[in-house]
């Protein structure tokens, strides 16, 4: 078990600075997704609601807070492991609760607005924003957050 918090907390800090990029699009799409859970009920509390999920305004509002505040912490390089995580968690059940419905075409949701409409291929064209966010998310865990990140700083590497 320490040896896997020493993982959590130590992430690599010497990769390229160009991973700031990568950084700035996962983090991002988490900051303005977790943003509209609150301005829009139908991508918050009613989204919730509509799939299932147990208590709906609870769960739409921490989700929320964790997208804003963990996309603010990806984009700065901070905590960047504990923080991506949870995340890959996150979407992992967020493919789960939403695209195995739309494959059998019994989705609670609105369906895409032009064929394919249910099946596989709706699902491998739908679950593309989800799949760019886990495979960025396993990346940094893998790679560190990079030189120029707040975790390079914390350990006096930038």
């Amino acid at each position: 078990m320490n040896k896997f918090w020493n993982w959590l907390a130590n992430p690599p800090v010497n990769g390229p600075a160009a991973i700031i990029f990568i950084r700035l699009m996962t983090g991002g799409v988490f900051l303005w997704e977790g943003i509209l859970k609150f301005v829009y009920t139908n991508q918050g509390v009613g989204r919730f609601t509509k799939i299932g999920i147990p208590f709906p305004e609870f769960s739409a509002n921490f989700v929320g807070s964790f997208e804003i505040v963990g996309g603010i912490l990806i984009i700065l390089g901070l905590f960047t492991r504990f923080v991506s995580l949870p995340f890959i968690f996150q979407m992992t059940v967020a493919v789960l609760t939403t695209k195995i419905a739309l494959y059998l075409g019994t989705s609670p949701l609105p369906l895409p607005p032009a064929p394919p409409q249910v099946g596989i291929w709706a699902v491998l064209h739908e679950v593309r924003a989800d799949y760019a966010q886990i495979m960025t998310l396993i990346f940094l865990c893998i790679a560190g957050p990079g030189s120029k990140s707040f975790d390079a700083k914390r350990k006096g590497s930038a």
